[in-house]
């Protein structure tokens, strides 16, 4: 069948176009994903908001109060890069159910992508770094209360570590968490993951690639995951606003096709969400966040 995609149009909250976050790369990837024919044209499969017990499995109750009904103190706001007004709190909602509802196509037909997701910094009881729920944390958690038998992958190859979500996950032994960053970007206080690897700045296509083809093996040592959640964030790009290794457009691909046909090759479920991406720019940036769903689609 095809690719199974997860998209809504209210993954862009419609930030100004000179905002830090680049907001219409979601719209713009849409787009392009619709106009290269990997998603039927205005037919995506359209997600559905997080159950509000799904959020307080990963994040404190009171937190998910505050994002919900728009009351995020001022102070967690500004650590977040935002204001958490009803744009805002509605598309984290989303973007949360679409990796939960693209983490069970995954487990249905092999491998799935949200149209969004990765928001990897916010942590338990507060957002970071322009995210505001960590939806892969929420969508692990969801699936091994429905199934507590499951062991869970999460392979996160954004440029940032991803803190939050080793954070939130740090006390489940069913989850093997990775991150391959560039170790003096963001955050500057690093949460440890199971295994992460933090490279020197400037790392190109084949250092880079040959790093992360020793390191596959290696994961999740306990056994064979159910499931690989894979943030494929653009932002080790050499032309990222925000990034600081140099991987160009072709790295970033082989980069995606070294990761799911790893998994896929051995059977295993991957559901990719998109992660990083800075870039004044949104349409080059839609582009390269469009090569995760061009190679996931090569298999599906």
């Amino acid at each position: 069948m095809p690719l199974p995609i997860v998209s809504h149009p209210d993954y862009d909250a419609n930030f100004p176009a000179d905002h830090r976050f680049p907001m219409g790369k979601y719209r713009a990837l849409a787009d392009r994903l619709e106009r290269t024919g990997l998603v039927e044209r205005g037919r995506p499969m359209r997600a559905e908001p997080a159950e509000t017990a799904a959020l307080r499995r990963a994040h404190d109750a009171i937190y998910v109060e505050q994002v919900l009904t728009c009351g995020v103190p001022a102070a967690i706001e500004r650590e977040i890069g935002f204001p958490v007004g009803e744009r805002v709190a509605r598309r984290a909602h989303l973007a949360s159910g679409g990796t939960v509802m693209a983490a069970r196509l995954a487990l249905a037909h092999g491998i799935a992508c949200n149209a969004a997701g990765g928001s990897h910094h916010a942590r338990r009881a507060h957002g970071a770094g322009f995210c505001t729920f960590n939806d892969v944390a929420i969508a692990a958690l969801d699936l091994l209360a429905e199934r507590p038998e499951r062991r869970i992958l999460v392979i996160d190859l954004d440029v940032h570590q991803g803190d939050g979500t080793a954070e939130i996950l740090a006390d489940e032994p069913r989850v093997f968490t990775f991150s391959m960053h560039a170790e003096k970007n963001y955050p500057v206080r690093k949460v440890a993951s199971t295994l992460d690897i933090g490279l020197p700045d400037g790392v190109e296509d084949a250092a880079y690639l040959s790093t992360l083809a020793a390191t596959l093996p290696l994961l999740s040592p306990a056994g064979r995951p159910d499931l690989v959640f894979y943030n494929a964030g653009v932002d080790p790009h050499r032309d990222d606003r925000l990034g600081r290794l140099s991987l160009s457009d072709a790295g970033l691909r082989q980069r995606d096709r070294m990761v799911i046909g790893h998994f896929r090759g051995r059977g295993i479920p991957v559901c990719g969400v998109i992660g990083g991406g800075y870039s004044t720019d949104v349409e080059t940036l839609a582009a390269r966040h469009a090569i995760l769903f061009e190679e996931a689609a090569a298999v599906a």
